[in-house]
């Protein structure tokens, strides 16, 4: 499997009162074809590693390159298309636009990349069919339950196609049952050509990924093969 992600030597510091190391020379490459999870506790860098491989974020130093690609922090305009063409991104609280229909909220994605309005639309609907959410693509996203609005976010995180799926705490503002639901998805969206990583305080679903990296001060503790057979 070739590396998707190749992280090298990457620290991120934060300047206020005192300066605090995020990320303290992290290297690691991540192979498409699998699904990494994060864990460890509040601070130890997970939601600033994700932030840096969506691209959002910039590193104090070290290098990132995805797909072969060296990345240029300082080419946003580069940077906003490589994230708009091959990642897509699930939040933990959707990020959805309220006064949206969730059908709105997938397709408008996709002009972000091409104009093609009816190619969207139609791309959109497969997407939120296949999702069960058929009967409600013409709902407000503020008229959908929680579960329902974490499932148009992966719509919306999947309607250009991506390589990379980055999910930072996915399931943490929803219930058991709905949680259990939204993994699901995110496990059949797995195949050879594509990189899922996705951050968690949950072990359970920490373990069904292909491997769990374990954080702690900026660190990799450990990286083990965690999947439930």
């Amino acid at each position: 499997m070739n590396n998707m992600i190749e992280l090298k030597n990457i620290i991120k510091i934060y300047n206020s009162k005192k300066k605090i190391k995020v990320l303290n020379r992290l290297s690691f490459s991540f192979k498409a074809g699998k699904i990494y999870s994060l864990v460890g506790p509040s601070g130890s860098g997970k939601s600033t590693l994700l932030n840096l491989l969506s691209l959002i974020d910039i590193p104090t130093s070290g290098n990132l390159r995805i797909s072969n690609r060296n990345i240029d922090f300082n080419s946003k305009s580069d940077n906003d298309k490589i994230r708009a063409k091959k990642i897509g991104i699930i939040y933990q609280d959707n990020n959805l636009l309220p006064d949206f229909t969730a059908m709105e909220n997938v397709y408008l994605a996709r002009l972000s990349i091409e104009e093609n309005k009816k190619k969207a639309m139609e791309d959109a609907k497969k997407l939120i069919n296949n999702l069960g959410l058929s009967n409600r693509s013409n709902h407000l996203s503020s008229e959908l339950s929680g579960g329902e609005m974490q499932r148009v976010s992966i719509a919306r995180a999947l309607i250009n196609s991506p390589d990379i799926i980055l999910a930072d705490e996915p399931t943490g503002s929803l219930d058991t049952t709905n949680a259990k639901e939204v993994f699901k998805i995110l496990l059949r969206l797995k195949n050879k050509n594509r990189l899922i990583i996705f951050a968690t305080h949950n072990r359970y679903f920490a373990n069904m990924a292909d491997c769990k990296i374990e954080l702690n001060s900026g660190k990799i503790k450990r990286a083990t093969n965690a999947r439930i057979k």
